[in-house]
């Protein structure tokens, strides 16, 4: 009976949860224990809400694990998830309160295989970031027109005849140069960077390639990882003429692009963007001439027009000097009765104002004498011995300072009572503050 009653005991003494505290709690105790954390697994039963959050289980031969990734984290997929495709998922162990639900709220997620690169990646970005050369103030604007046009890639990509059919389409007139140079594989990095040598050379040499495309066709993290070369990405930072980077589709990112002067999503964009279609330009060539030809027309006719006037004055000049003395004559008549009628107002104000001064004066004098006794009443009102003859008295310490407040003394201190007639030393014998 008494083992009984001792369990009994310690089963009503443990706490007793709600369901929502107890999930809370079991959430921050994954947290603390596990978060951040990474796995990896099979993407199973994969599917995107009209919200933009997606759903899945990540499964493995032992277990499976829900998943949750909300819009902000989908948006920046680089690839399409697919069932029975392993991923590495980066985020935080969640308890879902109203099914009690253990999930993984997914940050991040990549291929597996991918997520050593992509750490690579990222440190070598933070690094080469913190260096200046994603600074943009770096960047240089292409050149509007470019007298040849420089191709840094392989010989056998499918990115060059993409490149080479856009600039013949558009700039046929213009040189377009290639530097062959592997885009994949070990050897690769070394090849990128002795092409790009080769072309910063023979630009200073001869100014060669105005503006150098740095272009290959999409693939994976692996097969653009040459583009993340340290060495790549300082070798096109040194480049003398604006570089554009046209590596991979439109979602693919590589360094190369951070540095380069101008990222192009594909290789075809690359190669349209340095080179504005022949048939705008010309059209642009055609209007300037259009518009000079008619302002040439125009200051012509304006000149004409004015050596006509000026033919029309110069034959009757004596009817001009004839005009321009009578004006003068006018204008001498003028200025007399101008400076007599002034003579006039000048005198008649003079003599008004001499019979009108000494009038203005004794008012002035007389309105100052009344201000002064006003203001010598109203300071007679203000003197301090009137309101100590009233029965006041004001109160200072030992340094002089008035007493207003209570708050300023303290009992037995010392101070002086001024009166109309005198003053009194005092002793403060209790305080008594007034309560608000």
């Amino acid at each position: 009976m008494s083992e009984a009653f001792q369990a009994s005991a310690e089963a009503t003494a443990r706490p007793v949860w709600g369901v929502g505290p107890l999930m809370r709690a079991i959430a921050d105790t994954l947290a603390a224990r596990f978060n951040p954390v990474a796995v990896r697994g099979e993407i199973s039963g994969f599917s995107r809400a009209a919200s933009g959050h997606c759903y899945f289980q990540l499964k493995d031969d032992s277990g499976q694990l829900r998943c949750a990734m909300f819009r902000r984290a989908a948006d920046a997929l680089r690839f399409a998830p697919a069932d029975g495709q392993r991923v590495e998922a980066h985020g935080k162990l969640d308890v879902y309160g109203p099914r009690g639900d253990l999930q993984l709220i997914v940050e991040r997620l990549v291929p597996a295989g991918q997520g050593n690169l992509f750490e690579q990646f990222l440190r070598l970005k933070a690094r080469l970031e913190a260096d200046g050369l994603f600074d943009a103030d770096r960047k240089r604007p292409l050149p509007a027109q470019p007298r040849s046009i420089g191709v840094v890639t392989s010989l056998g990509a499918a990115a060059l005849r993409d490149v080479v059919t856009a600039l013949r389409r558009r700039v046929p007139h213009l040189p377009v140069v290639i530097y062959p140079a592997s885009v994949q594989g070990a050897q690769a990095p070394a090849e990128i960077c002795a092409a790009l040598r080769t072309a910063y050379r023979r630009h200073a040499d001869t100014g060669e390639s105005e503006v150098l495309l740095l272009v290959r066709g999409g693939g994976s993290l692996e097969d653009l990882w040459s583009f993340n070369d340290e060495a790549v990405v300082r070798t096109v930072a040194e480049a003398p003429m604006p570089v554009i980077s046209g590596v991979g589709h439109e979602t693919d990112f590589t360094l190369a692009d951070f540095v380069a002067d101008l990222r192009a999503p594909t290789p075809t964009a690359a190669a349209e963007l340095c080179a504005p279609e022949r048939s705008v330009r010309l059209g642009e060539l055609e209007y300037l001439h259009e518009a000079l030809q008619d302002r040439l027309y125009r200051q012509i006719d304006q000149r004409a027009q004015r050596l006509d006037r000026l033919a029309q004055r110069l034959g009757r000049p004596s009817a001009r000097l004839h005009e321009h003395r009578e004006q003068l004559t006018v204008l001498e008549h003028r200025l007399a009765r101008g400076v007599q009628q002034q003579y006039q107002r000048q005198s008649a104000s003079l003599q008004r104002l001499s019979v009108a001064l000494p009038a203005a004066w004794a008012r002035s004098r007389e309105s100052a004498r009344s201000r002064l006794q006003r203001l010598e009443v109203a300071l007679g009102h203000l003197d301090p011995r009137l309101v100590l003859e009233r029965g006041y008295a004001y109160l200072t310490d030992g340094t002089g300072a008035t007493v207003t407040q209570v708050a300023q003394v303290h009992t037995g201190q010392a101070l002086t009572a001024t009166l109309a007639d005198g003053a009194l030393a005092l002793a403060v014998q209790g305080v008594r503050p007034e309560k608000p």
